[in-house]
């Protein structure tokens, strides 16, 4: 029983996994991100279409033309900010949607695998419930030293992103602004230095299309590290809120 096996990641099921993310990605890109590409010419079309509704309230001898035309330029500039925040909120949006979609195939493999040597409910529910900081407790249980993964923090700046994003202010934006700041920016402040995150909050959050290509690409990484088999002998203490949950199990 020392090399029993306890779970296996399957080589097409793997490729699955990874084939459906990258679809994902894709075409969120190329149906959704893709439409805020030409903004700088939208907020001109908008400006030259108030110009146009405007006109028939134009009377040369009690109007300025100029005063028409910066009022059309302002208009721009509003619609373009207007825009820019849909287009921050959308990627923000997909980077959710990604993220939960990995977040739940890895839960659901794992109680998959659990129900081949295992009967009860009590740790699959646990499983399920546990944070993400449980959860990389338990796969590190397995022998796999997921935490010094090149791609560990990427993936746990992403949930810190996306409970903010759901959630606003609590733990996780405190979280986020201790360990990954980059993630909040001032509008008033286009530096590449970190900010103060003093006197910014979760309305600050924003998300680069770089930083989502890295978070994409995270979950391709981590997909691709599942051992193929984790045996038995290889696995060492299990953290206590699984191994008390496969005990009740035992004795329900």
């Amino acid at each position: 029983m020392s090399d029993y096996v306890l779970f296996q990641m399957w080589g097409l099921f793997r490729r699955s996994l990874i084939k459906g993310h990258e679809f994902y990605v894709d075409q969120a890109r190329k149906r959704l991100l893709s439409q805020f590409e030409n903004m700088s010419a939208e907020a001109d079309k908008a400006a030259d279409e108030w110009l146009e509704q405007s006109s028939g309230a134009f009377d040369p001898d009690r109007h300025d033309p100029g005063d028409f035309y910066e009022a059309a330029y302002e208009h721009s500039i509003e619609f373009y900010q207007l825009l820019s925040d849909l287009r921050d909120r959308t990627r923000l949006s997909v980077v959710a949607g990604m993220f939960h979609e990995w977040d739940k195939q890895l839960r659901d493999w794992l109680v998959r695998e659990m129900h081949h040597w295992h009967r009860g409910e009590t740790a699959a529910s646990k499983v399920w419930s546990a944070d993400f900081g449980k959860i990389a407790d338990l796969l590190q249980s397995f022998g796999w030293n997921l935490r010094s993964a090149e791609y560990f923090n990427t993936l746990d700046a992403c949930r810190l992103v996306v409970n903010v994003y759901k959630h606003g202010a609590g733990k996780s934006l405190d979280d986020l602004k201790q360990s990954y700041p980059h993630y909040l920016r001032d509008p008033a402040d286009e530096s590449l230095d970190l900010p103060d995150t003093r006197f910014l909050d979760h309305t600050h959050l924003k998300v680069t299309d770089e930083q989502f290509r890295a978070f994409s690409e995270a979950i391709v990484a981590f997909w691709r590290d599942v051992p193929e088999s984790i045996v038995s002998a290889q696995v060492m203490e299990v953290p206590a809120w699984f191994g008390n949950a496969i005990e009740t199990d035992r004795h329900s």
